[in-house]
């Protein structure tokens, strides 16, 4: 294919196909808004992953010049899709634009949406030895912002007078971070965090900022294929052993459960426990062989008596004094190691990792924590593999602690062409399996006390109509936290159609329904029973022109436990987004009716919010939710995010509880961005 055909076809492509960072906007939003649906009982996990996706849209990889192992940070490319993405750029030279995209093969419409955001073209670059001072000088690029968010209301926790309880700082929230970058290669930069509530230079912390995050990124630079100093997180394998990477839930995509990308990034996000600090590093020992070494050593917070860690703190909140008390108590020394191969019809990978305390973990003995984490020492090692089989891939892990318990995750999947793909995936997670930092996939929320079958298909016709679905049936054999009975079980199934008969239209529906067992308590007495939840979803996405873009939803659910009462909710929300071409001002309004029995029917929606910003709130009883973002870029190198948002309850008097408790029914938040490009 010469470059004058080349040429051609893309101008062909561009006159059919309008798809640009506006309209794939919606793509990305959708991936998210499903990962908020799969994981709404442990949200805390997505911050990195929202974090990273964010870092990604503003700084994409050129496709001219982009490898294998950066195409693998995407988990709904399939490895047959980044094998033929590189193919067709080795085949037919560097790439004119994107649009190029859709003339790969196996690749469809709706992963290059999701795609567009985070890749560009540009002239490949040549240098590949080590960087010279004057090359990261001149073409390193600097990035410097801060971010300010201001509750128009105040919680409890400011004025009450018991001084252990009360909120010691100021009434906002503060960021600042700094980043360098040139290209994928060198990434430095630094984090400084103040939520709200904590003091700023003042009272018992004289440090300003409570919490810093430093961190140096070096990639690529002949065998060395990165190197990682200060903050940094790692994944391997299918978490078993340890994960800190993106995560994602069981119906994001088949492609996200079977396909895992291991290795070390660097932690830049305001995550204050998920991550390592020290060094790692990963070394080319052949054009196939690889070897990963990773060292760590921090403080970190939790309850301490005089022998034990009786419990670990992760959500780094320091308010109040009793906060305080709790932070950096004690110790934790980890070192690891991966060995992986990384063959065309095989992929390997072996993981050990030590993890030692300076104090004994000792949880206080609850129903439910029998077998949790317990001692100073931990030792894990797990095994990793991948075969290719025609149009098979045999995939997962095995994984066994330092007392023998083990814990697997085997899938089996089949994709005949690109428009269906088949998977049986089984996990088993023995009670007793101890680990500090893994994470799978799970329907309890840890690698632990859990085995399942989960079975899940995708089916295209042409690329305007997709059908998927999933049914995973689980088993825990001891008790759980809000469970006091043994050998309880339940299922999770979920159907999925996107519909877009034409370029500018997109149809969702959605169900889900989840059953498992819960503690019900009425008249003092307590009983497990099945607890259904039941929810609904339709949400269509139209670009009205280039300029404006539009998402209507209407969701709903349903929640009961067996032979009661059933609490039922509904959320009615539009947005739009306004980017205009003649001026530097990109408008997104969104606003959501939502009507609710009780917080049990909650439903949780992705709101837009400003650069980095983790927004995803929770919708119960009656009321309406507000929001304004606006995005302006006065210079090439200057732009301010701001967002205002309300939410206002009919039937409240008050919003929250305890410390967090809002007298009046008006919750209403401003936050603003300023970023220097320089």
């Amino acid at each position: 294919m010469n470059r004058l055909l080349k040429t051609t076809l893309i101008i062909l492509i561009s006159n059919f196909l309008i798809i640009d960072k506006v309209a794939s906007q919606s793509g990305y939003e959708d991936v998210q808004q499903q990962m908020i649906n799969d994981e709404e009982d442990n949200l805390y996990y997505l911050q990195n992953t929202f974090e990273e996706l964010e870092d990604f849209k503003d700084n994409p990889i050129n496709l001219n010049n982009t490898t294998k192992e950066e195409l693998e940070m995407f988990p709904f490319l399939t490895d047959k899709v980044i094998e033929n993405i590189l193919y067709y750029i080795y085949r037919y030279g560097p790439m004119l634009s994107t649009k190029e995209l859709f003339l790969i093969e196996d690749i469809d419409r709706r992963t290059i949406e999701m795609l567009l955001p985070y890749v560009q073209v540009q002239r490949v670059e040549t240098e590949r030895g080590m960087p010279t001072v004057k090359n990261l000088i001149k073409y390193g690029k600097n990035e410097l912002s801060t971010r300010v968010d201001i509750p128009l209301y105040k919680r409890k926790g400011y004025y009450i007078k018991d001084d252990t309880r009360k909120y010691q700082g100021g009434n906002y929230y503060n960021n600042i971070r700094y980043q360098y970058k040139y290209g994928q290669r060198v990434n430095f930069g630094f984090t400084a965090e103040k939520d709200f509530g904590e003091p700023f230079f003042s009272n018992v912390n004289n440090k300003g900022y409570d919490y810093y995050s430093v961190y140096l990124m070096l990639r690529n630079i002949k065998r060395l294929k990165s190197l990682a100093i200060g903050n940094y997180r790692v994944n391997y394998g299918y978490g078993m052993v340890i994960n800190m990477d993106m995560f994602f839930g069981k119906s994001s995509s088949l492609y996200t459960i079977e396909r895992r990308k291991g290795g070390i990034k660097k932690h830049s996000s305001t995550d204050e426990y998920n991550y390592l600090q020290g060094a790692a590093l990963s070394y080319k020992l052949s054009d196939r062989i690889n070897i990963d070494l990773f060292g760590s050593y921090r403080n970190m917070d939790g309850t301490v008596d005089s022998l034990f860690i009786t419990s670990l703190k992760k959500d780094g909140y320091h308010r109040q004094n009793s906060e305080f008390k709790k932070k950096n108590k004690f110790t934790n020394s980890l070192i690891g190691s991966n060995l992986s191969y990384n063959g065309k019809y095989v992929e390997l990978g072996l993981t050990a990792v030590y993890n030692v305390f300076n104090k004994m973990l000792n949880p206080e003995m609850k129903y439910y924590n029998r077998f949790y984490p317990r001692g100073k020492q931990f030792y894990n090692v797990g095994a990793n593999y991948k075969f290719f089989i025609n149009k098979f891939i045999f995939s997962g892990e095995c994984a066994v602690d330092g007392k023998g318990s083990i814990a697997t995750i085997n899938m089996l999947s089949y994709s005949p062409d690109h428009k269906k793909r088949f998977i049986v995936m089984n996990r088993f997670y023995d009670a007793k399996y101890q680990t500090i930092y893994a994470n799978s996939v799970s329907e309890g929320g840890r690698v632990q006390n859990e085995s399942g079958v989960y079975i899940g298909m995708e089916y295209s016709i042409l690329d305007n109509l997709q059908f998927s679905g999933y049914g995973d049936l689980f088993y825990f054999p001891n008790k759980r936290y809000l469970v006091e009975k043994y050998g309880t079980k339940g299922y999770d199934f979920t159907l999925q159609t996107v519909y877009s008969p034409i370029n500018k239209l997109k149809l969702l529906i959605r169900y889900r329904q989840k059953e498992k067992d819960k503690n019900w308590s009425e008249n003092g007495d307590k009983v497990v029973l099945p607890y259904t939840q039941r929810r609904a979803k339709v949400q269509m996405n139209y670009d009205i022109n280039p300029v404006i873009t539009t998402t209507t939803t209407v969701e709903g659910s349903m929640m009961n436990y067996k032979g009661k009462s059933s609490s039922k909710g509904y959320l009615l929300s539009q947005t739009a987004n306004f980017k205009f071409s003649t001026i530097p001002i990109e408008l997104y309004l969104h606003c959501a009716y939502f009507n609710t029995d009780s917080y049990e029917s909650r439903i949780s929606l992705y709101e837009r919010g400003v650069k980095y910003a983790f927004s995803i709130p929770s919708f119960y009883y009656k009321g309406f939710r507000g929001a304004v973002n606006l995005k302006y870029s006065p210079t090439k190198n200057i732009t301010v995010y701001g967002k205002f948002s309300t939410t206002c309850y009919n039937n409240r008097d008050d919003i929250g509880s305890g410390n967090d408790l809002i007298e009046g029914n008006v919750k209403s938040d401003i936050n603003v961005m300023l970023c220097y490009k320089f």
